[in-house]
């Protein structure tokens, strides 16, 4: 009954609710690991509370948390692309400056923006690709 309440207070209360979420993710890691390094069974520990806290906190159905595998294919499928794509990118932009019409522009496009904007799309792509499956 509570939930069903809780749906009129409105989108300020919702960020609220998820900010005390993320808030204390980030304490709990922060106080776990007096390291440098987040490790994997950091993440993994991260990741479930906070869908421990979305399915205690926010009305709506229960969201069930991925498995380890999931979310180390996603790492790994993210690290490859947040490494290759800026590679390819600058390859294109290099390839693309000299074909008419189109070099000019490419030519006035800062080489980072250029390699952010093809990275951000190819994660766009690869996370959109991931929804439909």
């Amino acid at each position: 009954m509570g939930q069903v309440l809780d749906k009129f207070h409105g989108r300020d209360w919702r960020k609220r609710q998820i900010r005390k979420i993320s808030d204390k993710v980030f304490e709990h890691i922060k106080n776990q690991s007096g390291r440098n390094k987040l490790t994997f069974e950091d993440l993994y520990i991260a990741v479930l509370l906070v869908y421990n806290d979305i399915n205690k906190r926010l009305p709506g159905p229960h969201f069930d948390p991925p498995s380890k595998d999931q979310i180390r294919s996603m790492m790994q499928g993210l690290l490859v692309t947040l490494v290759v794509a800026p590679t390819v990118a600058v390859a294109a932009k290099r390839a693309t400056e000299d074909v008419p019409g189109v070099g000019k522009v490419v030519r006035k496009v800062p080489t980072s923006i250029y390699a952010s904007l093809v990275t951000l799309a190819i994660v766009w792509f690869q996370t959109s690709r991931q929804e439909i499956e």
